[in-house]
């Protein structure tokens, strides 16, 4: 797996945010449905209001069941990352994340498939083999590049972690 950890200051999360279901394989159709309800104009607003890392147009799931259960309720967000100070528009929802460690893992290939076995494997095989385990906070996935159809991309997952 292409990881790294990073040492990351407080930011903000800010965008569309509603409730969805846990879907463990394939497209999740309750976010899908949510993306594409947004005008072209959000989706513009919240590209030039990220201002810090992990940037780009983020998928960003918070209040995770802690078995992730599929069907299980989570909060999904589609949004940015913006500097603590950074002046938020009214309408968009926030999430504040606190500094903390991230262990990001990059994928490329079938999305959302390569992401998902990525997890699956971080799970499964990467969480038991090194000092780290997930801590609380929201997960996050930055689509580094995609296709116009979005059916392959390379991504970086970013999981909150702290030492085992």
């Amino acid at each position: 797996m292409d990881t790294r950890i990073v040492d990351q200051p407080g930011f903000r999360l800010v965008g569309h945010a509603t409730r969805v279901r846990l879907v463990h394989h394939g497209v999740n159709p309750e976010i899908q449905r949510h993306i594409t309800a947004l005008p072209t104009a959000a989706h513009l607003r919240l590209k030039a209001l990220g201002d810090t890392e992990p940037s780009g147009l983020l998928a960003v799931s918070d209040d995770l069941d802690p078995d992730y259960a599929e069907g299980s309720e989570l909060t999904y967000l589609h949004g940015v990352a913006v500097s603590p100070g950074t002046p938020v528009p009214d309408g968009l929802d926030i999430i504040d994340v606190p500094a903390g460690r991230w262990v990001i893992i990059r994928t490329s290939g079938p999305h959302p498939q390569a992401l998902q076995k990525a997890w699956a494997t971080a799970a499964a095989v990467w969480f038991p083999s090194h000092p780290w385990r997930l801590r609380p906070g929201p997960e996050i996935v930055a689509v580094l590049e995609s296709t116009n159809d979005a059916h392959t991309a390379t991504c970086e997952l970013w999981l909150p972690v702290e030492p085992a």
